[in-house]
């Protein structure tokens, strides 16, 4: 359980992965206006030509991806489309998260 109190784990359906998609979506989202003092303006705005992210804040996104999900963000993982939209965000954790639940 993280400090929002969301529980990453891998969904036993595609509805509680629906449920935890949509969770996590919120969350991020979330992040950009309390951590990042900016608005978003959709989950599928781009954060780098929409000027929300710039190499400071990607920084601070994937701290706190660390910190609040207990995932780890390898040098392999930074790739700037994992992380061009909040959408792509989403998808990236939940991935990560099975990865290591299963390593």
């Amino acid at each position: 359980m993280t400090a929002y109190g969301l529980t990453c784990s891998t969904p036993s359906t595609g509805k509680s992965e629906m449920a935890a998609s949509a969770e996590l979506h919120g969350r991020i989202a979330a992040l950009f206006g309390e951590k990042l003092n900016v608005e978003v303006p959709s989950v599928d705005a781009d954060l780098y030509e929409n000027g929300v992210l710039d190499s400071m804040a990607f920084v601070e996104l994937l701290a706190f991806l660390e910190k609040e999900f207990e995932i780890k963000v390898g040098l392999d993982d930074l790739e700037i489309d994992n992380f061009r939209t909040i959408r792509k965000i989403v998808k990236f954790v939940l991935e990560r998260n099975r990865l290591e639940e299963t390593a």
